[in-house]
């Protein structure tokens, strides 16, 4: 990615799911990698491309990431892709909707979207030893790679 600055925003609270996802990422595209709590819109405007991650929380990305979105001013026309881990990411689309659509009325192009599948033992599912363990594993590692390169070939 000639040129181009890139960040990854990210927010990993149970498992760590979302941040070794976040880390394979920002190796292969050289980004910059802020967890969401220190990130702020002045220092998000600095880069080209912007990531924005986390694991699904009742059908959505974490609200860190949301109300992030909510302080940006409009862009023009800055590239950004989402990435998430999910119990069940077959539902990417319906999952990444809220913060796509934030993005995009910022102004924002969206290059991609990457999910997969996370352990997840959140409310019921802690009963029953939770789902999707030893997710994200290597397979998913070397997934989030080749969406990396998509990435850097998209640049």
């Amino acid at each position: 990615m000639i040129g181009t600055k890139a960040l990854i925003v990210y927010i990993s609270v149970h498992h760590g799911n979302t941040e070794r996802i976040a880390r394979a990422l920002a190796e292969r595209l050289g980004a910059d990698l802020l967890a969401c709590p220190d990130a702020d819109p002045d220092t998000i405007l600095r880069y080209d491309l912007i990531g924005l991650g986390s694991g699904i929380y009742f059908g959505r990305h974490h609200g860190c990431l949301l109300d992030l979105v909510d302080r940006l001013p409009p862009s023009c026309e800055r590239r950004a892709f989402l990435f998430s881990t999910a119990g069940y990411p077959r539902l990417m689309g319906r999952w990444h909707k809220a913060l796509k659509e934030k993005l995009v009325t910022k102004g924002f192009l969206i290059k991609g979207e990457f999910c997969c599948e996370g352990f997840d033992t959140y409310g019921p599912l802690a009963f029953i030893g939770g789902i999707n363990k030893g997710r994200p594993d290597a397979n998913d590692i070397v997934a989030a790679e080749a969406f990396a390169e998509d990435l850097l070939r998209e640049s």
